[in-house]
C-alpha cells in the first residue's frame, strides 16, 4: 500500500497494539510516510519458530506479514524493568504512541494517560478502546459492536471485520489531526485521542438507521437494479441505481418501465432476475461494458 502523498512524513509513531485495529492503523501510518515501530511481548513458550508475542504471528502469519511491513519491530516484556526501560527509550523518540490496551491494562504498565502526559509531554497518544468513556474497559470483539448496532442481521458472521477495519482508519484520523494541531501551534503539548470501536461500527451503521439499508429501501432490496442475482454459472452483483443505468439494464434485459417507479415493483425484480439467470458471467460482463452498467460477476 502505497499513498503518494505523505502528510506523516517525518513523523515517528511507537505502536504497542496487537491483533488487528492498531497494526492495521500503523500500516496506514506508514503508508502516509510516518517512520514505524511497533514493541511486541516475547512470544510464549510453544510458541511456532519467528512468532512473536502478538497472537495474529500465531494464527495468521501471512495477514502479520502484510500489516508489518515496512515496521520496525522490537521485542520487549513491559512487564520488566529492562522491557520499560526500552519503551521509554523509544517513547522519548516518538511523536505518537499507539496502544489498544483497556485503560486498566494501560494504568498496570505504568502507561495512564497522566503518567506518560508528565514523562514526555510533547508525545500524543491514540488509545483504541472497545467503547467510549465509561465504556473503555467493557470486554468485546467485532463481532459484538456490530451486532449491537444492528448490523448482525442473520446467524452468519458478517464477511469482514467491520468495526476493527473502521476503527484503524480513524485511529490513522486521530494520528493525523494530533500531528496536525502540533504543527499549526509549534510547541503546543501531547494530546489523548481515544478510538472507540464501537463507535467505529455505530459510524458504519448510519446507513442503516438513516433507513437507507432497510429492508424495503432502494438499497435494501427494494430497487431492481440494485440486487445479487443469480446468473447461469454463478452471481451478479448489480448496482444500477441512478436513473441512466437503471434504464440501460431494462433495455438490455428487455423489461418496459413506464417510470422510475416501477423499479421498485416485484414484477420488475422477478423479469430482470430471470433474464439474468439464462446469461453467463462472461455475457454479462460483456454487456456492462458495451452499455455502461454497473455490475461485478462473481462465482
Amino acid at each position: 500500500m502505497v499513498i503518494s502523498f505523505q502528510p506523516l512524513r517525518g513523523v515517528r509513531v511507537l505502536s504497542l497494539a496487537l491483533n488487528l485495529p492498531g497494526p492495521a492503523a500503523l500500516m496506514r501510518c506508514k503508508a502516509m510516510g510516518a517512520a514505524c515501530v511497533k514493541l511486541e511481548p516475547p512470544a510464549p513458550t510453544g510458541a511456532p519458530a519467528g512468532a512473536s508475542g502478538d497472537p495474529m504471528s500465531q494464527y495468521n502469519p501471512a495477514a502479520y506479514a502484510d500489516l508489518h511491513a515496512g515496521v520496525r519491530l522490537v521485542r520487549a516484556d513491559l512487564k520488566t524493568d529492562k522491557g520499560q526501560a526500552t519503551l521509554h527509550r523509544e517513547l522519548a523518540k516518538a511523536d505518537v504512541l499507539l496502544t489498544s490496551f483497556r485503560p486498566s491494562a494501560l494504568t498496570k504498565l505504568k502507561l495512564e494517560w497522566k503518567t506518560l502526559h508528565r514523562q514526555h509531554p510533547q508525545l500524543n497518544q491514540i488509545a483504541i478502546v472497545g467503547g467510549p468513556g465509561e465504556r473503555a474497559d467493557e470486554p468485546g470483539h467485532d463481532l459484538t459492536y456490530l451486532a449491537d448496532n444492528g448490523l448482525v442481521t442473520g446467524l452468519e458472521l458478517p464477511p469482514t471485520l467491520y468495526a476493527d477495519m473502521g476503527g484503524a482508519l480513524m485511529a490513522s484520523e486521530a494520528v493525523l489531526q494530533a500531528v496536525l494541531a502540533q504543527r499549526a501551534k509549534p510547541g503546543a503539548k501531547g494530546r489523548l485521542i481515544e478510538v472507540a470501536l464501537s463507535e467505529a461500527a455505530r459510524w458504519a451503521a448510519l446507513p442503516r438507521h438513516w433507513g437507507l439499508t432497510l429492508p424495503g429501501s432502494p438499497v435494501g432490496g427494494a430497487h431492481a437494479g440494485y440486487q445479487v442475482y443469480r446468473c447461469k454459472d454463478g452471481r451478479v452483483a448489480v448496482a444500477a441505481l441512478e436513473p441512466h443505468f437503471a434504464k440501460a439494464l431494462c433495455a438490455v434485459a428487455g423489461v418496459a418501465i413506464d417510470s422510475p417507479r416501477a423499479l421498485m415493483a416485484p414484477a420488475t425484480r422477478e423479469a430482470i432476475g430471470h433474464w439474468i439467470a439464462q446469461q453467463t458471467r462472461r455475457t454479462l460482463d460483456k454487456l456492462a461494458v458495451q452499455h455502461d452498467i454497473p455490475l461485478h460477476t462473481m462465482r
